[in-house]
């Protein structure tokens, strides 16, 4: 529906000519008199009978022209509505995060940018990285917190935004414990935990394995990393992990190698995707400006 035809029809209704109407729109008189006829034409009916040099409203104009009113104020008020979300912080904003950098990251920023953008709706979507990263790509969610790539997508934007060391450990009565200067053929030859294969931090252990030229001896897989501590804990296996999972009931394996783990964890946008006023003042809360 043109919203340039329907003000036009107002203004002929408003001033009763079409002179008048194209006065207060400051238009030329044919251009009113062909907006009017294209409304005719969408509507399929008469709009306007000629009397001499008067135009006469029909019954449909005057059943009309209600309709148009209330057309043209909701669409005013849709501009509006729509002008004010892309400048103010505010409305839905859907984020994903992995549930170690939820849980160990991302809570001191989430609390300040809602008490700083309080009408924003924040929704949190608790997934693996491997999935936040591909519901990105898809369009499915506005951004994602999660373990990064070892390889980038060209498609998407990448931000590192906390760096994260991986140790290897074991339990504390595992006899792994008690051993010093543990090579990695060693320990590719006792028990490992492992998150699964496609997983970003899996990625990066197995690629530290296949330099050289070996492949854990992985029993089990699971995640999220949270179990993989507590089958870990209780024996079951050594795994790789971050500082802010180990606790009382592990212990760093001692390593021949001098093995330097590295995850890195950030953020990740489509660039495709329209960025609303809430992501925006995301972003910048976090110094990031692409």
């Amino acid at each position: 529906m043109n919203t340039t035809n329907l003000a036009t029809f107002v203004a002929v209704m408003q001033t009763g000519s079409i002179s008048g109407a194209a006065e207060k729109l400051y238009i030329t008189q044919p251009a009113v008199s062909k907006r009017i006829k294209n409304l005719e034409d969408e509507f399929g009916t008469a709009l306007f009978d000629t009397v001499g040099r008067s135009i006469i409203p029909t019954a449909a104009a005057y059943d009309l022209l209600p309709f148009v009113r209330r057309w043209l104020d909701d669409y005013e008020a849709c501009k509006a509505s729509l002008q004010h979300a892309k400048e103010v912080a505010s409305g839905r904003l859907v984020i994903g995060t992995s549930h170690h950098i939820g849980l160990h990251h991302l809570a001191p920023v989430l609390k300040r940018f809602i008490q700083t953008y309080p009408a924003v709706q924040l929704e949190v979507r608790f997934v693996d990285s491997e999935e936040a990263h591909k519901a990105v790509l898809e369009g499915e969610i506005s951004l994602a917190f999660l373990t990064l790539p070892p390889t980038y997508d060209r498609r998407l934007n990448y931000h590192t935004l906390w760096s994260d060391p991986l140790y290897f450990v074991t339990g504390t009565l595992s006899s792994l414990a008690q051993k010093s200067k543990v090579s990695l053929l060693q320990l590719a030859h006792h028990p490992a935990i492992l998150p699964a294969a496609n997983t970003f931090t899996s990625q990066i252990t197995l690629a530290e394995f296949a330099k050289h030229n070996l492949r854990p001896y992985a029993t089990m897989s699971t995640n999220p990393l949270e179990s993989i501590r507590m089958l870990v804990s209780v024996g079951l296996g050594w795994s790789v992990l971050p500082e802010t999972l180990i606790n009382q009931d592990l212990i760093k394996i001692d390593m021949a190698e001098n093995i330097e783990l590295q995850r890195h964890l950030g953020l990740v946008t489509n660039p495709n995707l329209t960025r609303s006023a809430s992501m925006q003042a995301l972003l910048s809360m976090l110094s990031i400006n692409d």
